[in-house]
C-alpha cells in the first residue's frame, strides 16, 4: 500500500464551469477544497466574466486540466499558447496543469481526444514534447489517461504504454477512476485489475465522473451524470491502494442543483475520511504489537 504523498493541495475538489459561475458564488473552501478550469476558456477573458473569474481564483487553490495541447499530434507543438498559458498560471496563481494522454490536432483541431497508439515509438515521441514542454513551463505536468472508443494498433497494453510515458517523461499522473471504469466496459477489462498496476507514487490528484450508457458493452464518458456506485467503489479502492489523494468531481452539462453538486464533494471526501482513518488505526494496531512483541522478548536480570 502506498501512503498519501505531500500535495500543495488536498481534499475535495470541483471543476467550474460559466454556468456554475453565479450558482458556487455563495461557496468557500469548507464546501470545495480546490476548483479547476480548463485554461483554453479563460486565457485573455477580461470584463465582467475576467473579473468574476478573478474572485474565484483569490478564494480558492486552482489547477487547470487542458484541452488542446494535444501531446500525441505529429503537428509542432503550439509555443505560443504555451506561452499565454505560462503568463495565465502565473496571474491566477495556478498550483497544477494537467492535460489528457490522446491527441486532438494536426492541421487543426478536433472536437474529440483521440488515443494515441500504444507503441514504442510513441511513448518516445509523446515523452520527449512532455519534457519539452515541462522544461518550458519550468515544472512537472500532469497527464490523464483518457476514455477511448476504438482501439489503436500498438505492440503494448494501455497500461504499460501509461506506465511507459510516465516513466521516459517523469511526469504526474491524473487517476481520472470513471476513464478506467468506461475503458473497462467498452474493451473488456477488469478495472480493479488496472487500477493495481498503476505507479502510485505518479497520482498527483484524481478525477471523479459520470457518463453515459449506450449500451450493455458501451459507456460514454460525457461528465453530463451523477457518479455511479460501481465508479464510487473504485475511487474508494484506489484511496485504499494509494492513500487519499486530492480528488475533483467534474460535471460539464445537466447541472444539479447547488447542494446536488455538493452532496457528491461530501462523498469524496467522506471515502477519503474514512480511508484515513482505517489507514491510521491500521498504522496504530501495527505500533501496539511491535510494542507488545519487545515488551515479551524483553529479559529481566536480577542479582
Amino acid at each position: 500500500m502506498t501512503m498519501p504523498q505531500q500535495y500543495p493541495f488536498s481534499g475535495a475538489g470541483l471543476g467550474l464551469r460559466r454556468a456554475l459561475m453565479s450558482p458556487l458564488l455563495s461557496l468557500s473552501d469548507d464546501d470545495i477544497s480546490f476548483m479547476e478550469v480548463a485554461p483554453e476558456n479563460w486565457v485573455n477573458v477580461g470584463g465582467r466574466l475576467g473579473r468574476q473569474f478573478r474572485e474565484y481564483t483569490e478564494r480558492f487553490p486552482f489547477l487547470c486540466h487542458g484541452l488542446s495541447l494535444s501531446i500525441g499530434s505529429p503537428a509542432p507543438l503550439d509555443w505560443d499558447f504555451l506561452k499565454d498559458i505560462k503568463q495565465f498560471f502565473s496571474e491566477h496563481k495556478v498550483l497544477s496543469y494537467s492535460e489528457h494522454l490522446s491527441y486532438c490536432s494536426d492541421s487543426g483541431h478536433l472536437y474529440d481526444l483521440l488515443p494515441i497508439p500504444f507503441t514504442e515509438e510513441a511513448v518516445r515521441y509523446v515523452a520527449d514534447r512532455i519534457s519539452q514542454i515541462q522544461d518550458f513551463l519550468g515544472q512537472r505536468i500532469i497527464m490523464e489517461s483518457v476514455s477511448y472508443y476504438a482501439v489503436p494498433e500498438g505492440d503494448m497494453s494501455e497500461i504499460e504504454f501509461l506506465r511507459g510515458v510516465l516513466e521516459e517523461a517523469d511526469c504526474g499522473l491524473l487517476l481520472d477512476v470513471n476513464n478506467i471504469y468506461v475503458n473497462s466496459i467498452n474493451h473488456g477489462y477488469d478495472a480493479e485489475e488496472f487500477l493495481r498496476a498503476i505507479p502510485g507514487e505518479r497520482i498527483a490528484y484524481g478525477h471523479v465522473a459520470g457518463h453515459f450508457v449506450e449500451a450493455e458493452d458501451l459507456r460514454v464518458d460525457t461528465h453530463g451524470a451523477d457518479v455511479i456506485d460501481p465508479v464510487w467503489t473504485l475511487l474508494n479502492k484506489a484511496y485504499e491502494l494509494f492513500g487519499a489523494f486530492p480528488t475533483l468531481l467534474e460535471r460539464d452539462f445537466n447541472f444539479p442543483p447547488v447542494a446536488e453538486l455538493l452532496q457528491e464533494v461530501s462523498t469524496i471526501r467522506e471515502l477519503q475520511d474514512g480511508v484515513i482513518e482505517m489507514q491510521s488505526l491500521e498504522a496504530q494496531a501495527q505500533q501496539d504489537e511491535s510494542h507488545t512483541s519487545t515488551t515479551d522478548n524483553s529479559v529481566v536480570l536480577t542479582a
